[in-house]
């Protein structure tokens, strides 16, 4: 079975993840918030590594529950830095703190945090063409502009960068390579959800 040449690299959760989770469009806020928080924490380490950490994160961010991330209050930023099953970064614990304040206030004026994302690509995923991993880009014009919109609504610890590996994630870029085997799948389930 032919697959993107990073999800080959890594172990069975790796696989299973690009098999079933990167890539495909993703509407629940709870999700989106967790998969961006996640991508936070992954700058500078790997993805396998947050991955390998990610029931420990569930566990820690109360499922990554908005309302209850935004609550959080100095014991608890304390607690998680004292957590050795996370990635101990005080910058990237305050920031998924603020970052969900941001998304609330997000909520109020889009109606969901899903609306406001999908919003910069009119409701329809981008699919790529790429048919090697050296042809993906880390930024696009698209990443760049949603970074922009998003410092400007006071979010925190984020780069185009971070935020185009978010798009990945969760569907809004297609960018499974043409010969990995849910390129198509990807595709095909979209036009079914549309009719």
């Amino acid at each position: 079975m032919q697959r993107c040449e990073w999800a080959q690299q890594g172990n069975a959760a790796m696989k299973n993840y690009h098999d079933t989770v990167w890539g495909v469009p993703e509407y629940r806020d709870q999700y989106l918030f967790r998969k961006l928080i996640l991508d936070i924490n992954q700058a500078g380490l790997s993805w396998q590594t947050i991955l390998n950490k990610s029931e420990a994160f569930d566990k820690a961010y109360d499922n990554f529950v908005i309302e209850k991330v935004a609550a959080f209050d100095d014991k608890k930023v304390t607690e998680l830095m004292e957590d050795a099953g996370i990635v101990r970064n005080r910058r990237k614990i305050e920031a998924a703190i603020h970052n969900a304040k941001c998304v609330l206030a997000i909520q109020q004026e889009w109606g969901s945090f899903a609306n406001y994302l999908w919003h910069f690509v009119a409701g329809k995923p981008i699919i790529s063409e790429f048919q090697k991993a050296r042809e993906v880009p880390a930024t696009t014009a698209l990443s760049d502009e949603i970074t922009k919109d998003l410092k400007k609504r006071g979010f925190k610890f984020i780069g185009s960068t971070i935020i185009y590996a978010f798009l990945q994630a969760i569907g809004i870029v297609n960018d499974h390579l043409t010969t990995c085997f849910r390129y198509q799948e990807i595709i095909e389930k979209g036009k079914h959800k549309k009719s």
